[in-house]
């Protein structure tokens, strides 16, 4: 950041006064700018025993599979980014069950929040973000072509989960030394 968005003056990187970190600060209105992660918010979709997988028009890690998810807009809550992000990605009609997966990725100044979720009906369809939507049995999954080591996580719980009948909310931090996905 070079300039103020407040006034358009030059801005300093230091510690504020009664803070502990790096900050720019404008040393003519005085405004402390604040930058804060990113929260991705997304749906696990789930049809009998399939879930919905989006094969992404768009880069990073285009041609790649995910879940419908993407960053969450001013105004919104977490469900409702969660909500348009499937219906703008798989035009699918879902019902949120719960928070399903909470993932930390400081690296990218990201935070993950994916909720289980229940397609509605078969009304599906490819969105501009997305060359191809399509349900998957477990034993279907594209491991290697998925595009994110959150979805990886996500999917990996959800299917150890079906198994024993439980479904907790998990809480993990994935960096940029983690090597598995």
């Amino acid at each position: 950041m070079k300039f103020c968005s407040e006034c358009g003056y030059l801005v300093n990187s230091r510690i504020p006064e009664g803070d502990n970190r790096l900050r720019y600060v404008c040393d003519q209105c005085h405004t402390i700018h604040y930058h804060n992660p990113k929260i991705v918010a997304g749906t696990l979709p789930v049809w009998e025993d399939k879930v919905l997988l989006c094969k992404r028009a768009i880069e990073p890690r285009y041609g790649t599979w995910t879940l419908p998810a993407g960053f969450m807009e001013l105004g919104e809550t977490m469900e409702q980014a969660a909500l348009r992000e499937s219906e703008e990605e798989a035009c699918a009609n879902v019902e949120i069950d719960h928070i399903y997966t909470l993932i930390s990725l400081p690296h990218l100044n990201q935070v993950y929040v994916m909720y289980r979720a229940r397609l509605l009906d078969l009304d599906f369809a490819a969105g501009e973000e997305s060359l191809e939507v399509r349900l998957f049995d477990e034993n279907e999954i594209p491991w290697q072509e998925l595009a994110f080591r959150t979805i990886h996580y996500t999917l990996e719980r959800f299917f150890d989960n079906r198994r024993r009948g439980s479904f907790p909310v998990y809480t993990h931090t994935i960096d940029a030394n983690n090597r598995a996905p």
